[in-house]
């Protein structure tokens, strides 16, 4: 053995895995996920959801950028000596709206990473 040299250690050579290469490959591969996480992310935020509560007396319209475009009562629903009662619908609906997008979202991005788990996604 050479002197510096431990038992069982390779002397270095060009790199690790196909050196720069492999790098460059990984890097474009890299590049072109993020190009299609963005334009799934835009056609994402294009997107709406309709949720309802209460057997449809509340409907809200949720987008994918996770704004209430739109919130319908049925006028039935609407007694001033319960307000708590539309309350509570109201919240129901928006968060369903809201539970749907999370979902419609994490659906997406799955196709895109193949069910790998990425932090922040």
């Amino acid at each position: 053995m050479g002197k510096g040299m431990k038992a069982g250690k390779r002397p270095k050579t060009g790199g690790a895995r196909g050196g720069k290469k492999g790098q460059m490959a990984q890097i474009q591969q890299m590049q072109a996920m993020q190009r299609q996480m963005e334009q799934m992310q835009a056609e994402l935020e294009e997107k709406e959801v309709t949720a309802t509560a209460g057997g449809g007396v509340v409907t809200a319209v949720v987008s994918g950028k996770k704004e209430l475009i739109s919130l319908t009562i049925q006028p039935e629903v609407i007694d001033p000596d319960d307000a708590e009662t539309l309350q509570d619908l109201v919240i129901a609906a928006v968060n369903e709206g809201m539970r749907q997008i999370d979902e419609l979202t994490n659906d997406e991005y799955g196709k895109l990473t193949g069910g790998l788990n990425i932090p922040g996604m």
